[in-house]
């Protein structure tokens, strides 16, 4: 793999492990897609950081979680702003 893609990579975990981000959070930060930055953490950090890999994953398993939790707050925002 390239340099550069690697060094992206570890930049995308490291970003979720400290940050506790969201695929689509980070993704917004770094200017990629969310597709890129889930395969990027998901399946080619395995290969390069079986550590941060580790945390990683274990971050992105809270989010999928907690993702109806946020969705429904979502929401809930979005018809208290057009009820005002």
């Amino acid at each position: 793999m390239r340099e550069d893609i690697e060094n992206r990579i570890i930049k995308e975990a490291e970003y979720i492990a400290e940050t506790k981000a969201t695929v689509r959070q980070t993704a917004k930060v770094f200017h990629f897609s969310k597709s890129t930055v889930h395969k990027d953490v998901t399946e080619r950090l395995k290969f390069l950081d079986h550590d941060l890999y580790k945390s990683v994953k274990a971050v992105l398993e809270i989010n999928l979680k907690e993702r109806h939790i946020r969705g429904g707050e979502a929401t809930k925002r979005k018809y208290l702003c057009k009820r005002n």
